[in-house]
């Protein structure tokens, strides 16, 4: 899943039996640049939108930077073994639990939907919030040098959870 500010940007089930590779991993950036080339054209002109993920193998491969670089595509470094700055680790999968929890599904796609039905129902604010909050976690990896730090950044509290 891709998100910002405002909403989701793009999102994926991998399928039954596909591996996560890197062939995959740039079969989704591409779609995922189609979706904000489509949907979002000022940002797509100007490259002024940062795409944000981890230090996933997939993620780091040969292929995907050179995919990245040659599209000119901004992407925020991600310090190793810090999940805690990824706004889907620390808000999105704990915000699609907390909205699915308790529940039982007749099978994948009743999955699907129901996670799809989740993420939209995340309000404005705390997909704000949670940028917010991301801004103020990098900030403070940037002051400790990309060293461990501890401490919330107070985002729990603001978002409800």
């Amino acid at each position: 899943m891709f998100f910002y500010i405002r909403r989701s940007a793009h999102y994926e089930f991998v399928p039954t039996g596909q591996t996560v590779n890197k062939v995959y991993c740039l079969e989704v950036l591409k779609r995922l640049c189609e979706k904000v080339r489509r949907k979002r054209p000022e940002i797509f002109a100007n490259n002024s939108w940062i795409l944000h993920h981890n230090n996933a193998p997939v993620h780091i491969a040969r292929s995907v930077r050179e995919f990245l670089a040659t599209n000119q595509i901004t992407v925020l470094e991600h310090p190793a073994y810090s999940p805690d700055l990824a706004p889907s680790d620390f808000f999105l999968f704990s915000k699609i639990k907390e909205i699915l929890k308790g529940r039982h599904f007749d099978d994948i796609d009743d999955i699907r939907s129901n996670t799809k039905a989740a993420v939209n129902t995340i309000p404005q604010n705390q997909l704000q919030n949670c940028f917010e909050g991301w801004t103020r976690r990098c900030h403070r990896c940037i002051a400790s040098q990309g060293e461990y730090f501890e401490g919330d950044c107070g985002d729990i509290q603001q978002w409800g959870m």
